[in-house]
């Protein structure tokens, strides 16, 4: 049970700027080479954290960590493509040899190589959207959740998206699959919670990212979504990473099963 003094010390912690401290926390942040994922690499070793960053190519991943170490972060580089089983077994294993321990899970790796008419899309498009966006954060999840249990407790923070909320016009497999993520989150937040293990996401919304070009970067399409958008205005990736801080961070530690849109005013 906790005491009034206890309560009194968290509440002193989560009013100053230390309730956003990582220092000592193990982070592991997928698809972390670019966009969002890069951003919240870069916030939590700013904050402290010993980040992993991940994705499917080394190279890109060396960078983030140079650019990080550069800065007196503490980063590490482990290849993974979350759609792949065995590689994510692979890299569990990893972390468990070489940390001991995970604090944070950021599930920001996602596939959506479809944009069209949802009666047209492809049975490869619809395959491999499943096995990244639903099949590779739900096993990210259970692998990290054991190694969590084990340890004491941890954190992990799911990257959904709003069209899990709004499905986007020509994007029905991927809105679909992120409507499972949310759902996903509140099932793992309700039965991980007695193990100390706090589950979220984040739902940002149009971003400027190479994943979201084939939006940004298409005139006639732009402009006919940003009315859209109470804002009127595309996000910076750096603008939806506060957000995954906030989570992760002894500031939300009452705080699981959320999903957190990060959208200019669109679900509103």
């Amino acid at each position: 049970m906790t005491t009034d003094g206890n309560y009194k010390q968290m509440i002193e912690k989560i009013s100053g700027t230390s309730a956003f401290d990582l220092t000592g926390r193990v982070a592991l942040i997928t698809g972390a080479s670019r966009g969002i994922g890069l951003a919240v690499a870069k916030l939590f070793a700013e904050y402290g954290a010993e980040v992993i960053v991940s994705s499917r190519k080394i190279e890109a991943l060396e960078a983030v960590v140079e650019d990080i170490r550069s800065n007196g972060g503490k980063a590490h580089a482990m290849v993974c493509h979350i759609g792949n089983a065995e590689a994510v077994s692979q890299l569990m294993s990893q972390i468990k040899e070489k940390f001991g321990k995970l604090d944070i899970l950021v599930n920001n790796a996602a596939a959506n190589p479809y944009f069209g008419h949802i009666l047209d899309t492809g049975e490869s498009a619809v395959r491999k959207t499943v096995e990244v966006n639903i099949e590779g954060y739900f096993q990210m999840s259970q692998l990290a959740g054991q190694l969590m249990r084990e340890t004491g407790g941890g954190n992990i923070i799911n990257t959904a998206s709003v069209n899990g909320r709004r499905a986007g016009p020509m994007q029905g497999i991927y809105s679909i699959t992120k409507a499972a993520v949310i759902s996903m989150t509140e099932a793992f937040a309700k039965e991980c919670a007695v193990h100390n293990i706090r589950v979220n996401a984040v739902l940002p919304g149009l971003t400027e990212t190479k994943f979201a070009s084939a939006l940004t970067q298409n005139k006639e399409m732009l402009n006919s979504f940003l009315p859209m958008i109470p804002m009127h205005r595309v996000a910076q990736p750096e603008e939806i990473a506060p957000a995954f801080l906030f989570l992760a961070s002894d500031a939300a530690s009452y705080i699981t099963g959320i999903s957190i849109p990060v959208d200019g005013g669109l679900l509103t």
